[in-house]
């Protein structure tokens, strides 16, 4: 096919005269039929060029290999685009898998901090030091992960790890979707798995250590002191997109986060998936999101899209209700002042999605007459309101405000206020199509929400219910057009709520 769409051009015999399709297709092949990439580049200058150009776009780095990193790099530096950097932390058996009571013992199980074999701060530190003496170059996508490998050899068995793309462009190794799909067969009646299935829930104390924060007791005395040793840290101008994905259940302080984004001057794309609070420490998060969207607004001007999406398993207030401490709320109730400062934090964006996290109805209400979005093509919400449950009029008042604030988005292509989770799935859309002049108006959802014709011109599409078994699936069958997760992230989702589906309830 390619030879003879060919057959009328003129190209010479050498390797760099071939379009670049049919050289991936010849170094594809050879790979697929048992070919090492070693000895691929020993075959000419050209095969070397070609395969370091694709070896080296994507890296995965451990703290292990940041010692040497930058004298390993220098020559292919140019050609890297993509970090996966893994701080893997110390593995635990089953006497600290849900470790019991209080005091010392219960925070040594549970504090995620400097170890022996992953020096949380001294990692971070040489990551800075050596990405510090990269030029600015074309940008660098910088993908952080912190995770223990142990979570998946107890209660958590189909937690996967895994970066945002596949590390081998040649395609020679399974894809994340093959790895995703498959489903092994756990059997560990100790930690509630059964041929396949989880028979009991795991206590909630193994859900704590879990989402511990990074660094929660240690190794500093105060979050002040933490805050003052990032500050010592150095800039790194060569990132330019960070990732910070929803497998990594270890929480990150917003406070720690804010310092850490100043350090990237030239940041243009930040994807941000926490997970949920279940307790009092919601109200000290939301806090906390205030300072951190604030700094944004303030140290990162050339931030452009800021997809931010809070995950959350609807499982887990369920378990966590048996932790004495806890209040744990079914669904999260976003804080009006979260709403406004993400909504601040936007104005001078390209794109936004922030999901669960805000509340379109409070990012509306609060729209101030001064604030403009010249640039801002694409926004994505989330909205409580958006449920069977909840009164049309408040819909109605909801939706009239999002048209008010339209505008003021003169770049405006497409807006999308969204929600759901189990059996429950809804989309507005409005979406405007400037080269014929015309815009559109659709709704999605799980139940038939009536609007008056004087509002909207609504083209409605319903879905079946019963195949909505997660906010993940929402999503999927909402068919969103604006990014609101990372895909790989949302593969992930789909893969816990698969295998939890055996515990409906605990």
């Amino acid at each position: 096919m390619f030879l003879t769409s060919l057959s009328n051009k003129q190209w010479d015999s050498t390797w760099d005269g071939l379009p670049r399709e049919i050289r991936l297709l010849i170094l594809e092949a050879l790979v697929q039929g048992g070919c090492r990439l070693s000895r691929l580049a020993t075959v000419s200058r050209e095969w070397q060029t070609e395969l370091e150009r694709h070896n080296f776009a994507q890296i995965k780095l451990t703290p292990s290999r940041l010692v040497n990193f930058n004298s390993i790099i220098h020559r292919n530096r140019a050609f890297v685009s993509y970090i996966w950097f893994c701080l893997e932390l110390d593995e635990y058996d089953c006497t600290k898998c849900a470790p019991a009571g209080a005091g010392s013992d219960y925070e040594e199980a549970t504090t995620i901090s400097d170890t022996d074999h992953c020096p949380i701060t001294t990692s971070f530190r040489n990551l800075f030091s050596v990405l510090s003496r990269w030029g600015p170059g074309a940008g660098l996508i910088l993908d952080i992960s912190i995770y223990l490998p142990s979570d998946s050899k107890h209660w958590f068995k189909y937690r996967t790890f895994m970066p945002d793309t596949p590390l081998d462009p040649l395609g020679s190794r399974h894809s994340i979707d093959q790895i995703v799909s498959s489903k092994p067969v756990y059997n560990d009646p100790q930690n509630g798995w059964v041929n396949g299935f989880r028979h009991s829930a795991p206590p909630s104390r193994a859900v704590l250590k879990v989402f511990h924060s990074v660094m929660g007791e240690g190794p500093f005395d105060s979050d002040q002191e933490e805050l003052q040793w990032w500050d010592q840290l150095p800039s790194v101008p060569a990132v330019t997109t960070l990732l910070l994905r929803q497998q990594n259940r270890r929480r990150w302080k917003p406070e720690a986060l804010a310092h850490m984004f100043a350090w990237f001057p030239r940041l243009q794309e930040v994807h941000y998936e926490p997970w949920r609070e279940w307790d009092f420490m919601k109200m000290h998060t939301d806090r906390k999101y205030l300072y951190l969207f604030e700094s944004i607004q303030r140290f990162n001007s050339d931030l452009k899209r800021l997809v931010v999406f809070e995950n959350f398993n609807q499982q887990y207030p369920t378990i966590m209700q048996r932790f004495q401490f806890a209040k744990c709320d079914s669904i999260r109730n976003p804080t009006p002042a979260v709403s406004q400062m993400v909504a601040l934090t936007s104005l001078k964006l390209e794109h936004l999605a922030a999901s669960f996290i805000v509340d379109a109805s409070h990012f509306f209400n609060i729209i101030k007459p001064s604030w403009e979005w010249p640039n801002l093509t694409s926004l994505v919400l989330t909205s409580n309101l958006l449920s069977p449950d909840e009164s049309p009029i408040k819909i109605r008042a909801m939706l009239q405000a999002a048209a008010a604030v339209t505008t003021k988005m003169p770049q405006l292509e497409r807006m999308e206020i969204w929600n759901g989770r189990k059996g429950l799935a809804a989309l507005f859309k409005y979406q405007v199509f400037y080269n014929i002049r015309q815009a559109r108006i659709t709704w999605r959802g799980t139940w038939n929400l009536v609007m008056e014709s004087s509002i909207v011109q609504a083209w409605e599409e319903l879905l079946d219910g019963a195949t909505i078994k997660s906010h993940g699936d929402a999503i999927r069958h909402l068919m969103l057009s604006g990014q609101v997760i990372r895909p790989i992230s949302l593969q992930q989702i789909q893969t816990e709520q698969s295998a939890l589906e055996s515990v409906e309830t605990v």
